[in-house]
């Protein structure tokens, strides 16, 4: 355990990004002080000093195991919070999850100054269900106060058999807190779902709920199957999508574009910067593309958004991103252990700095609620005149039955403020797509 305790030291001095001074957007700090191979040895040895003590004088015997594991957890949490230490069972769940399948309640979460913050629901889950919304505070898991919790700890708490029940002390913005119970399900991720929308339905609708390992191939099915209908623009729906991987986010941005940077990452020197590059072969054709975000859209989600809204291929908008632009890395410890480390930013392919400031989109459209003003049949009318001669042919339970009815998709699709928005530009965008088509074929005809 000490062994591993100084592979993850050394790990975290070589490779955890402290700052890039080529970065505009990194705010200013204080000079890192290092320290001498001597000094960082007498501290090392006496954190030796201070785990003998602990189990040799403590009230009660101590758990060796899990105290070294919290000093590691807690050396990589001290950095920012996305570095951590993962156990053998946290890897295994952590792999599931990239896969597609596993057990729990659907949420992604982070921690924020001694509570958890939801980054996101996961679509069709027990939380998504429940009505937690990206950032949501949640204080307590089972009565107990997550304050001493660290991030991986509340994620295993908040995990368990399938069918069993778990509490969550939730504060949402401007309410009171409340107590909720979950019930935990198998949470199997499909992360791409599509549909046709609009009236006539010709706007190909595609949700990503996450980005996983399957998520490029599940993209590419719904672009050929909405091709296939003739699609004559495109929704991209990125709200409330946590992130996941960023080979996944390359792939999901090339899809639309036919050249141009992706993504850069910048490390902590100079030679450690990566720029991804479009291939050829927009899947859509160069149709037109609105991308959805949000507050709860993060980390990969904000990497498609900025590059296809810096590259000119998509109109973005919703609301601000969440601003999660630093990148981790699993690093195996040969034991079934690993740790996560933040190695370096996000930059979109303008050089901007995703990092605690998130995509601004380019038309803003905050999520309202669209409420009918008038009723469907007021009280002054022809109708409600004494006397009045009644309509031979009207049904009068008619009205009545559409009212208990379940609302179409395209009533719901109204409801979803900012959707309808997209749609609308779509919508707008499609006839100047075929005007500049018409013009390019023009200009290619009159060199022949």
């Amino acid at each position: 355990m000490i062994k591993k305790f100084l592979l993850i030291l050394t790990l975290s001095i070589v490779n955890y990004q402290l700052s890039i001074a080529a970065s505009p957007a990194a705010p200013k700090k204080e000079p890192v002080k290092h320290l001498t191979d001597e000094e960082i040895y007498k501290e090392l040895k006496k954190f030796a000093i201070i785990f003998e003590t602990a189990r040799a004088n403590y009230v009660e015997e101590i758990d060796e195991k899990k105290a070294l594991e919290s000093a590691m957890n807690g050396l990589l949490e001290s950095l920012d919070p996305h570095s951590s230490y993962l156990n053998a069972e946290e890897v295994k769940d952590f792999t599931d999850k990239a896969h597609g399948s596993f057990g729990g309640l659907g949420i992604q979460i982070t921690a924020d100054k001694g509570v958890i913050r939801i980054v996101s629901p996961i679509d069709d889950t027990p939380a998504d269900r429940a009505g937690l919304k990206a950032g949501d505070l949640i204080t307590h898991i089972d009565d107990q106060q997550v304050g001493g919790l660290t991030l991986n700890q509340a994620v295993k708490k908040m995990k368990g058999r399938p069918g069993t029940k778990v509490r969550l002390t939730v504060v949402q913005s401007g309410k009171e807190p409340k107590t909720i119970t979950l019930r935990r399900a198998i949470i199997n991720v499909k992360s791409v779902k599509y549909s046709e929308k609009g009236d006539p339905k010709n706007i190909g609708y595609i949700r990503i709920s996450d980005f996983g390992a399957e998520t490029t191939k599940e993209l590419k099915d719904a672009i050929k199957s909405l091709e296939k209908k003739k699609a004559a623009g495109y929704v991209l729906d990125l709200r409330n999508n946590p992130g996941g991987y960023l080979t996944a986010a390359i792939n999901v941005s090339d899809a639309f574009l036919d050249a141009g940077e992706i993504v850069s990452t910048r490390g902590r020197k100079k030679e450690d910067t990566e720029r991804t590059m479009a291939t050829k072969g927009d899947l859509i054709n160069g149709k037109p593309l609105v991308v959805l975000i949000n507050h709860g859209s993060a980390s990969a989600s904000e990497i498609v958004a900025g590059a296809l809204q810096d590259n000119r291929r998509a109109v973005v908008m919703g609301s601000q991103s969440f601003g999660k632009g630093s990148v981790q890395q699993q690093k195996h410890l040969g034991d079934g252990t690993a740790i996560h480390l933040t190695v370096a930013r996000y930059y979109t392919p303008s050089g901007k700095s995703i990092q605690a400031e998130g995509i601004s989109p380019d038309v803003e459209v905050l999520q309202s609620e669209v409420k009918v003003l008038e009723k469907k049949r007021d009280i002054f009318s022809e109708r409600t005149l004494a006397n009045s001669l009644r309509n031979e042919d009207a049904d009068d339970d008619d009205d009545d039955k559409k009212d208990k009815r379940e609302p179409t998709e395209t009533e719901r699709d109204a409801k979803d403020y900012q959707l309808s928005r997209a749609l609308d530009m779509v919508r707008a965008l499609i006839p100047l797509q075929k005007i500049n088509t018409c013009d390019a074929g023009g200009v290619e005809g009159s060199k022949k």
